[in-house]
């Protein structure tokens, strides 16, 4: 199957919100094809049923249901099909759940509808280990019978939260399980065309019957008519606890306190908050809090890091000159990284072969040399890990001594406290590394920019093999005078974009984005670019952006610009409809190569690395703050020189941007003031 016509299938059902939808049927004026609450209709107005409690795990809350009064836990069918009694034909059911560990040959309910006085299950959804199963009764033949759906292969007792979508018309099923590729089932006998709900009830987590009771927690039951509900679904980022409607309990803003009452929390939490230094955060330490009172923030530990809770938020003020850093020779690029347990550092690019690139320690405030590393015109860094192993990859732009053309991996040695070489492999004036990991497997992607005078050559992806502990080829892409890898995941999706500069005639050519199908990348969007030197992704909330820093406009064949070097840099916004990146604003940049994105308290920013104008590399690099409606702004004004790479990081005593110059022997860390 061509690569076009794969990626249409998977990411058909982002596409389209109408699908499985057929109008004229009889049966939409049952509900007007609005999304019907179950959940929701089950919970009196101001409590809970009895039966019912509300817990907030992982920062979601939903409710645990009791075994010991299945029937308390249902209300009739009437109450949501108020104009006729009739099953929709084509509808989605939404759930969203977190399971507990089942045993094998055990089957929990999520739902059921049921006739009263009968044990027949009209409608409903049940899971087993790693299965699971809807049902409905037919009426087409005398007595009727039940005819089962099973979809296999779906883990969701594993003590997540996950949303499940169901979507069903005539004889086809597909469900979708936190916005992944969907498992479709087509069977022979297809869902009732009139599926008569008289006298019939809805039960949450039960058949009426304790045997077979929902043991994890319910956030979101929802019942769709007429349509499949993924696109409407699958447009936020938090795939896993997606919201159609959930009961207000169970929402997160705390309800209003009446009079002068006590306020109560709505679910039930086992909370502890320590103060004082930074503790450890853990498993141990999962769902605890830490105030602290210095930044008088809250935070809560998610199992690995403490997450911002609530903290005073600070606004960037001005930006002020920090340390004026002597690097060994110009610098092409910085990577700055922390080594656990051991600390912060920056890994410089440094342009001249003797005495090669240096990498800084932050000590007391301020970068210090720590480690001298040969390089020949090294362009750019990479700091990555698998497992407990430290490497740290240099993209040489030039051949060693023996004319060989190698870049380089180095690991970190513990005993040693640096690094040291790892695995050299053969690159052609490589401009930049990109690590990243896919379905639990690690690759390394260079950019190669050419082979002599030929700019039209392959680049590299390299997977780990664990077995050997090495890197082995396992993709090559085409790519015209690349610069730069960019990796980003969206959903379940991953994605790796190249930022082409030069084809040999032409600075004006097609930079690709590329999404990872069946064991490979594979062409998804062509992008026009300038001379791209760079892709950035970032999110601000849901939104997710792409932005290419475009460096000069140059083609043999066309009369020169008035300034090959100012020249706009384009933001892209995905567009989850169209299922592609459409451009979302244009800045006017000189000679862009670098963008990067950072944030101060709830303030998103972007800084751009201006090079040269045309005239001079005493250029204004430009710090851009998000304006909402209006996009991003230009907020301060930064001079630099040849300004190649921007990095931004945070210590304790607060937040810096460190450039590199390609035109001196001095970069600088600038800090952030905020009030």
């Amino acid at each position: 199957m061509s690569a076009p016509l794969l990626l249409w299938v998977v990411l058909l059902r982002w596409a389209s919100g109408g699908g499985f939808a057929r109008p004229g049927r009889t049966w939409q004026h049952c509900t007007d094809l609005r999304p019907l609450d179950i959940l929701s209709e089950a919970v009196p107005a101001g409590g809970l049923a009895r039966g019912m409690r509300v817990f907030q795990v992982q920062g979601v809350r939903g409710f645990q249901l009791s075994a010991s009064r299945p029937r308390a836990l249902g209300f009739p069918a009437s109450r949501l099909f108020i104009h006729c009694d009739r099953f929709p034909e084509e509808f989605s059911i939404i759930v969203t759940l977190r399971a507990l560990r089942v045993p094998a040959k055990r089957n929990e309910y999520i739902f059921t509808l049921m006739v009263d006085e009968s044990p027949s299950v009209l409608v409903g959804l049940r899971y087993a280990p790693d299965k699971l199963h809807f049902l409905f009764w037919s009426q087409e033949r005398a007595g009727g019978w039940q005819t089962r759906v099973t979809f296999p292969n779906v883990s969701l007792s594993d003590n997540q939260w996950h949303t499940l979508i169901l979507a069903v018309s005539g004889q086809s099923f597909s469900l979708t399980v936190d916005c992944s590729i969907p498992k479709d089932v087509v069977v022979e006998t297809p869902f009732p065309a009139s599926l008569s709900v008289r006298r019939a009830s809805f039960y949450l987590g039960n058949r009426r019957r304790r045997k077979g009771v929902f043991t994890g927690l319910l956030r979101q039951l929802v019942l769709l008519p007429g349509a499949d509900a993924t696109p409407r679904m699958c447009h936020t980022m938090n795939f896993k606890v997606a919201t159609l409607s959930v009961p207000s309990v169970l929402q997160d803003v705390p309800a209003k306190l009446v009079s002068n009452e006590v306020l109560k929390h709505p679910y039930e939490s086992d909370m502890k908050v320590t103060l004082g230094a930074r503790p450890r955060c853990s498993k141990q330490e999962k769902a605890q809090f830490w105030f602290n009172a210095s930044r008088r923030g809250l935070y809560l530990c998610n199992g690995s890091t403490w997450l911002s809770m609530l903290e005073v938020q600070h606004r960037l003020d001005y930006v002020e000159e920090y340390q004026n850093l002597v690097t060994n020779s110009e610098t092409m690029g910085i990577e700055v990284f922390s080594i656990p347990k051991v600390g912060l550092f920056a890994a410089v690019a440094n342009r001249i072969t003797p005495p090669g690139s240096a990498i800084y320690r932050w000590m007391d405030g301020k970068f210090v040399h720590y480690q001298n590393i040969p390089t020949h015109q090294a362009q750019s860094w990479k700091y990555f890990t698998i497992g407990k192993k430290i490497f740290l990859a240099v993209a040489n732009f030039e051949q060693n001594e023996r004319g060989q053309e190698f870049s380089v991996i180095y690991k970190w040695s513990r005993r040693k406290a640096k690094f040291i070489t790892y695995q050299r492999i053969s690159t052609h004036s490589a401009r930049d590394w990109e690590a990243f990991v896919i379905e639990g497997e690690a690759f390394l992607a260079v950019v190669n920019h050419r082979e002599g005078n030929n700019h039209n050559i392959d680049s590299v992806i390299y997977r780990w093999n664990p077995r050997t502990g090495l890197f082995e080829t396992n993709q090559t892409i085409p790519t015209s005078g690349a610069y730069d890898w960019e990796f980003f995941t969206i959903g379940p999706y991953s994605f790796l974009a190249v930022a082409n500069t030069f084809n040999g005639t032409s600075t004006k050519i097609y930079s690709h984005i590329y999404i990872w199908l069946s064991g490979s990348f594979q062409l998804f969007q062509s992008i026009l670019t300038f001379g791209a030197a760079d892709w950035e992704v970032f999110h601000i909330g849901d939104r997710v952006f792409l932005a290419v820093a475009n460096s000069h406009s140059y083609d043999s064949g066309m009369p020169a610009p008035s300034n090959f070097y100012a020249i706009n840099s384009s933001i892209y916004e995905l567009n989850i409809t169209a299922q592609m990146f459409v451009k979302f604003q244009d800045l006017l940049t000189y000679s862009a190569l670098d963008w990067e994105f950072f944030s101060v308290g709830d303030d998103s920013f972007l800084v751009v690395a201006n090079s040269f104008d045309g005239f001079t590399f005493s250029v204004n690099s430009i710090i851009y703050r998000w304006q909402g409606y209006e996009g991003f702004v230009a907020a301060h004004h930064l001079p630099t020189v040849g300004c190649r790479d921007w990095e931004a990081f945070h210590t304790a005593e607060g937040s810096y941007l460190f450039y590199s110059s390609a035109k001196e022997p001095l970069s600088k860390v600038l800090k952030l003031k905020t009030t």
